[in-house]
């Protein structure tokens, strides 16, 4: 058997953040709509544009942390560490917003960056769940709540994937008179990127092992 490298989770972490990021304003950009795990605050954006998508996702985190710590009937210090990993994630919307205009725009172009930012998505997502660090709160969010109620991973991922593109259609058709930021892209990666970031997991275990300096607390 291939022994398991052994990697840094801070430098997991920080590129889960670059990668995650990217891989939704890539999705947006590619026409076939925003991913579920930003796709409610990207509604709320469009509804209330005097506020950048940026600062409506990490409120966005900020109501699933508490979500989280009502479930748990305990305030959990790491949570809190996952809301400052958001913030970073927030952050780097904007950043990525301002500059993915440069990229050409032909349909062509745009089908590859869907498949592209899927496939970061959930490369990230799989890299989240392993990298022993506080994570992105839309990605904490359906692991410990798996844990909680005890329902496999990939069921409960994509419930709530599900759940925030229904909210993002009801609210935006709403307020707006249609359905903006859910495409095709949008839904298929709904439905599958559970079972998805499972089968990209599993390849990572079988390769990597994480460690890092919160392991023991985390």
């Amino acid at each position: 058997m291939e022994q398991k490298k052994t990697l840094r989770g801070e430098l997991a972490l920080l590129a889960v953040v670059l990668l995650n990021s990217f891989g939704v304003v890539l999705m947006l950009y590619s026409g076939s709509g925003i991913s579920a795990i930003s796709s409610v605050p990207y509604g709320f954006s469009e509804v209330f544009p005097a506020v950048s998508l940026g600062t409506w996702t990490y409120l966005f985190q900020g109501l699933l942390i508490f979500s989280l710590m009502l479930l748990r009937r305990k305030f959990v210090p790491a949570y809190l560490l996952s809301f400052l990993v958001g913030f970073a994630f927030s952050m780097m919307l904007d950043v990525y917003e301002l500059g993915i205009g440069i990229l050409p725009a032909s349909l062509p172009c745009r089908v590859v960056y869907f498949f592209v930012s899927y496939l970061v998505l959930c490369f990230g997502v799989a890299l989240s769940n392993r990298c022993r660090m506080p994570i992105i709160p839309t990605d904490l969010f359906p692991r410990e709540l798996s844990a909680i109620i005890r329902i496999p991973y990939p069921r409960v991922k994509i419930t709530f994937d599900v759940t925030c593109l229904t909210v993002t259609a009801l609210l935006t058709y709403s307020f707006l008179g249609g359905i903006r930021g859910l495409g095709i892209g949008t839904i298929a990666a709904a439905f599958t990127m559970g079972k998805t970031i499972g089968v990209i997991g599993d390849w990572i275990d079988r390769r990597v092992q994480f460690v890092s300096c919160l392991q023991d607390r985390m």
